[in-house]
């Protein structure tokens, strides 16, 4: 038998020079999809943050701001939606926003569904014509502002703490040391509550005396108006407090009682819910059908 020894490179079958050429044209087709995919997604990119610019600048004058909000286009590719003029999803965010004589530093946010605004209308500044299927929104008022409030004006040094209900309602007893109940919507899912316990805290007048003083108290939906009212009072601080007497409570609670009038705070939302957070209270609500304008705060107060 006779051994063959090592196949060497003329023993190969040799490259058909037709198969090459498909190869390198391949390779070619290749190269030149991915060029035109970054430049697709680049003028996607690029187009979506001139329409997100667009639509920020125009949220600046309906908003009064200083600075431009943030304005978040989520749909992807953007050009389809911009051609047709549908959007799925916006998210607007701004902070500082003037409201009014005594709110100064409101922070607005919302998630705008089902939008409708052609890229034209949106370029020329027709706000008027921007329809938005749903909006959910939350306005949040930081103590700062609700210290501005009357007669809130009058408490000095004023904050805001979270409290349960239990704990405004009864205080250092049985009952206070309950957790409140979960809300639920109606499929039985968590929601939000219209009523949250809060503890304002500051310094008050007694007797010619600065005094620190605690109210706990509860923050409630009453129609269009957010209404705090004042259960009870506690003299001291965290790490002490002492039960004011009766006569003087009834003396000092009113100081505590104070109502916001939602119809003039931005977005045109139904309240539906309100949260205690340290150092802000947060309005959420949702509204159908509305415009783009509907966001201003200078709209006229609704009866």
């Amino acid at each position: 038998m006779v051994s063959r020894g090592p196949a060497t490179q003329g023993d190969r079958p040799a490259t058909r020079p037709g198969t090459s050429r498909r190869g390198r044209r391949v390779r070619r087709w290749v190269i030149a999809l991915g060029v035109v995919v970054l430049v697709l997604v680049g003028a996607d990119f690029g187009a979506a943050a001139f329409a997100e610019h667009e639509i920020s600048q125009r949220a600046r004058t309906q908003l009064s701001l200083s600075d431009d909000p943030s304005v978040d286009i989520h749909g992807f590719p953007f050009l389809v939606e911009a051609l047709s003029g549908d959007y799925s999803h916006i998210s607007v965010y701004a902070d500082g926003v003037p409201v009014g004589e005594s709110l100064r530093d409101v922070r607005v946010s919302a998630e705008l569904e089902d939008v409708t605004a052609p890229l034209s209308d949106i370029a020329s500044g027709k706000t008027e014509s921007v329809k938005i299927g749903k909006l959910t929104g939350g306005v949040t008022i930081k103590a700062s502002d609700i210290a501005r409030i009357s007669p809130l004006d009058k408490i000095q040094n004023l904050k805001i703490d979270q409290s349960t209900q239990s704990y405004v309602k009864y205080g250092d007893t049985e009952e206070g040391k309950q957790p409140d109940p979960t809300p639920t919507d109606e499929a039985g899912e968590p929601a939000d509550d219209t009523t949250a316990g809060m503890r304002i805290s500051g310094d008050v007048q007694v007797a010619g005396q600065k005094v620190e003083i605690f109210c706990f108290a509860l923050i409630q939906l009453e129609g269009k108006s957010i209404s705090i009212v004042p259960h009870r009072l506690q003299f001291g601080n965290d790490q002490s407090t002492t039960t004011v007497p009766d006569a003087v409570q009834k003396a000092l609670l009113p100081n505590f009682r104070a109502t916001i009038d939602t119809s003039t705070l931005p977005l045109s939302v139904t309240p539906t819910a309100v949260r205690v957070d340290s150092g802000s209270v947060t309005i959420k609500g949702k509204a159908t059908g509305v415009s783009f304008a509907d966001l201003s705060v200078t709209k006229t107060p609704k009866g």
